[in-house]
C-alpha cells in the first residue's frame, strides 16, 4: 500500500521563524517604550518643544519604517510575529520599569 502525500508539511521552520521574528518584535517594541519614556521626560521637563516633537517623530518613524520592511520584504506571518513582540515589550517596560 502506497500513502500519497502530496504537501509535506513541517511546523518545525514556522516556529522557528516565528520566534526569531517575535525575538525582533521584542527589541523594536523595547527600544520604542524605552524611548517614548525618554521623551515624554523631555516633553515634561525644560528641554525645546521643537526639539521633543522632532525625536517623537524619528522614534514614530523607525518604528513604522521596520515594521513596513518586515511587511514588504518578509510577509504578513513575520509581521503579526514582530507585532506580537512589540505588544510584549510594552508589557515588561511596563512592568518591570522604573516607577518614578
Amino acid at each position: 500500500m502506497t500513502q500519497l502525500h502530496l504537501v509535506e508539511f513541517d511546523l518545525f521552520p514556522y516556529v522557528v521563524g516565528g520566534g526569531a521574528w517575535l525575538m525582533v518584535g521584542v527589541l523594536i517594541g523595547t527600544f520604542h517604550f524605552l524611548t517614548l519614556r525618554w521623551n515624554v521626560r523631555m516633553l515634561a521637563g525644560d528641554r525645546p518643544l521643537p526639539l521633543a516633537f522632532a525625536t517623537q517623530l524619528v522614534r514614530l518613524a523607525l518604528v513604522a519604517g521596520a515594521l513596513a520592511v518586515i511587511a514588504g520584504y518578509f510577509g504578513a506571518l513575520p509581521l503579526l510575529a514582530a507585532a506580537a513582540g512589540i505588544l510584549a515589550a510594552r508589557s515588561a517596560v511596563l512592568r518591570f520599569g522604573e516607577h518614578p
